[in-house]
């Protein structure tokens, strides 16, 4: 059951094209401000490749921090279009369909962003391909195929690819409508990419089989890609990370973090594009109603984490837990990562006026992604501060400098430009979707009363 308006099919054509076909002013002003800020990142990189990687005040202890913070962060907001859209297509979700496709454009782009934090990391972005391909056959020094730092690129260039498949096969008959409606440049543009699209029966069909296929193949690079980012820190020997909980709670964590920025985002969208009627408050019930099991399961393998470290009473593990809890700068981002990723959401998520209340989920649902983030800060940074050899002698070396702020800055300005660009050429709403789920709506009686429903044969 779910509430939904009577949408005649010309008036979904021209709601959701409206932005593709017109040009507002403020989507210059929000382009040009988001321009700028990632401009002011590339400025930022530009200086590392001058001056190194000491701008960001690494030692030759402390390797990892920010740049990796927002690799394994962003890694984790793409996790938001597999779970809503091909879980939730598999399973027929009458709810998921008008936000499968932002979050699948929210996959693309946060995965696309989260692959150049590496290659910023490594300080010497032309020698990469050096480090990934096996070349040098005159010194014999060649990577390991063993290491997950190995497997991350092929993982991320698969789940990429896959995920850019699933937007176009799925955008293909909104494509075919633009065509139509559309003249000039937009007409040949849309005709090129809506490859011959005319809705014949065999088209149909052959469009609904391959987004079937794209959802079933996909789930297995949906558990991969974060659970081989996990493996990046847990098949290390570095206390802290060196734990067979890692993966579990890397993909729940990129679950919890990706499915709340898709509430961000329909939020946003639904206030930018007045796309009252067909984002309501049910979706955000839905969305909510999965965040309580997502959270919930978040916070069981995080509890495991701990425990794992703490139950075998190594010193070395110990020692990292003290640092993340009891010492400064830790002992405060600690407990608010906790309140801010846990306790805040799931306090108002549980209730259902909270849920359908727009305003809150969309504040909640950032105050969630400010705490997964603290995580992955809480999770990388205290362990590689431990390997100092005097206990004295932990953490004085890194403090966070504001270059740093810069590319994380940069970083959520590159995702919302790549939207807010998409946005603008093509539809961020499915309109066969919507028209699919208005064939299909029906109302049941149910008892006294005739409520919305579903009906399939």
């Amino acid at each position: 059951m779910q509430e939904r308006y009577d949408l005649a099919s010309a008036k979904i054509n021209n709601d959701l094209l409206r932005f593709a076909f017109n040009t507002p002013m403020w989507f210059w002003v929000a382009a040009i401000g988001l321009g700028l800020v990632f401009g002011a990142a590339l400025v930022c990189f530009g200086l590392m490749l001058i001056f190194g990687l000491t701008l960001l005040g690494y030692t030759n202890m402390q390797m990892w921090a920010i740049l990796i913070t927002n690799f394994v962060f962003w890694v984790g907001i793409s996790h938001a279009g597999v779970m809503i859209s091909a879980i939730l297509r598999l399973t027929q979700a009458e709810w998921r369909r008008p936000v499968t496709r932002a979050a699948e454009v929210l996959t693309v782009f946060a995965l696309a962003t989260a692959a150049t934090f590496p290659l910023i990391h490594t300080g010497r972005p032309w020698r990469v391909p050096y480090w990934v391909f096996p070349y040098d056959f005159s010194r014999g020094i060649f990577p390991d195929v063993r290491s997950a730092l190995i497997w991350d690129p092929s993982a991320i260039f698969t789940y990429l690819s896959s995920s850019a498949m699933f937007i176009y096969i799925a955008l293909i008959p909104d494509l075919a409508v633009a065509r139509d409606k559309a003249t000039g440049w937009r007409r040949q543009f849309y005709g090129l990419l809506a490859l011959g699209f005319r809705g014949t029966k065999r088209q149909w069909k052959l469009q609904i089989i391959a987004g079937i296929l794209l959802s079933g193949l996909i789930l297995p690079v949906f558990v991969s890609v974060h659970s081989i980012v996990s493996w990046d820190f847990a098949m290390a020997l570095t206390p802290g990370w060196h734990s067979t909980v890692f993966p579990p709670y890397f993909v729940i964590g990129a679950v919890h973090s990706g499915v709340s920025a898709v509430a961000t985002l329909m939020a946003i969208l639904r206030w930018v594009f007045h796309l009252e009627d067909y984002i309501t408050p049910d979706h955000f019930d839905a969305l909510g109603r999965l965040l309580i099991v997502v959270v919930n399961t978040w916070l069981f393998f995080f509890m495991m984490d701990m425990y794992f470290g703490l139950a075998g009473r190594e010193a070395s593990e110990i020692a990292v837990w003290e640092l993340r809890i009891f010492t400064y700068p830790f002992n405060i981002i600690f407990p608010l990562f906790v309140v801010t990723g846990y306790i805040i959401p799931m306090s108002f998520w549980l209730f259902k006026k909270v849920r359908r209340n727009i305003k809150i989920m969309f504040w909640t649902s950032i105050v969630a992604n400010v705490g997964m983030w603290l995580e992955r800060y809480i999770v990388i940074v205290p362990p590689v501060s431990n390997k100092r050899p005097f206990t004295f002698d932990w953490l004085p070396n890194y403090h966070i400098q504001p270059i740093e702020l810069i590319l994380v800055a940069g970083s959520f300005a590159l995702v919302s430009l790549g939207v807010l660009l998409f946005a603008k050429f093509f539809p961020i709403i499915p309109m066969f979707d919507i028209k699919e789920g208005q064939v299909l709506k029906q109302e049941v009686q149910v008892g006294r009363v005739r409520v919305p429903a579903v009906i399939r044969e």
